[in-house]
C-alpha cells in the first residue's frame, strides 16, 4: 500500500488542492469541512486505480478511512473495478464504509455501480433505510445508486425513493433527486416524469425542479416550473 500512496502523493499540486478545497466547501460550517486535498485530477486518479486494481480488501479498508480526499476516491475507484467479479465483496466494504464517503463525488463515482448494480433483482430494503438516515451521504447513496435501475430502464424504486426525499433540506439532495428525475423521463418514460411532476411539481423544492426538466421542452419547462401558481 505504500507504493499507492506515494504515487498518489507524487501527483498532487498545491495550487490545485487550494481549488478543490473550495470547490468541495471544506470550511467552517460548509459540507465537506476540514477536508484534506493533495490536489489530484480525477484522470490521474482513475489511472492510479487501475494501475494498483488487486488491492486486497483489508488494504482499500485502510484507503477508505485515509484522510485525504483522493486517496479515499482512489479505493472507491478499486472498488468499482472489483466490483465487476466481487460484488457481494465490495458491496458489503462499502456498507460497512458509509461514513468514508463524506461528499458528492465519492458517492457519484462509486454508489451506482457497487450498490446499485449489487441491488439489481434483489432485496432494496437497505436503500430505504439509507433514505432515511441522518447523514446526507448516505441518503445521496440511496438515491444515487438507483442510477443503475434507471440504465436498466427500470424506475420504481427511484419514484419511491425520490416521493421520500423530495422535500429534503440539503441542496445536495435536491440536486441528486432532481438528477434522477431527469434520467427516469431521458433514459426510461418521460410520461412517467410529467406524472410524477404534475403530482409534485407544485411544492417541490426549485432546485429539483429545476433539475428535473433539463431535457423537457421550454413549453414543459414553463408549464411545470409555474405549477404552484394554479393550486
Amino acid at each position: 500500500m505504500n507504493n499507492i500512496m506515494s504515487n498518489l502523493k507524487s501527483l498532487g499540486s498545491p495550487e490545485k488542492a487550494q481549488h478543490l478545497k473550495r470547490f468541495f466547501k471544506t470550511g467552517p460550517g460548509e459540507y465537506g469541512e476540514g477536508d484534506i486535498f493533495w490536489g489530484i485530477t480525477v484522470p490521474l486518479i482513475r489511472k492510479t486505480a487501475r494501475e494498483h486494481k488487486h488491492l486486497d480488501v483489508q488494504q482499500l479498508g485502510k484507503m477508505l478511512e485515509h484522510e485525504v480526499h483522493e486517496v479515499r476516491l482512489c479505493a472507491l475507484l478499486i472498488m468499482v473495478l472489483q466490483a465487476k467479479t466481487a460484488p457481494d465483496q465490495m458491496y458489503n466494504v462499502y456498507l460497512k464504509k458509509t461514513h468514508c464517503i463524506n461528499n458528492w463525488d465519492l458517492v457519484d463515482l462509486s454508489a451506482p455501480t457497487i450498490v446499485g448494480n449489487f441491488l439489481i433483482n434483489k432485496d432494496c430494503s437497505v436503500l430505504y433505510t439509507l433514505a432515511q438516515s441522518k447523514i446526507v451521504w448516505e441518503r445521496r447513496i440511496a438515491i444515487i445508486a438507483t442510477y443503475a435501475f434507471i440504465r436498466k430502464g427500470e424506475y420504481a424504486h427511484t419514484l419511491k425513493l425520490a416521493k421520500m426525499l423530495i422535500n429534503d433540506r440539503h441542496d445536495l439532495m435536491q440536486k441528486a433527486v432532481g438528477w434522477m428525475l431527469r434520467e427516469v423521463g431521458k433514459r426510461c418514460s418521460m410520461p412517467t416524469l410529467e406524472d410524477f411532476l404534475e403530482e409534485h411539481a407544485a411544492t417541490m423544492p426549485r432546485t429539483a425542479l429545476r433539475y428535473s426538466l433539463e431535457h423537457m421542452t421550454p413549453e414543459k419547462k414553463h408549464y411545470f416550473m409555474h405549477a404552484k401558481f394554479r393550486i
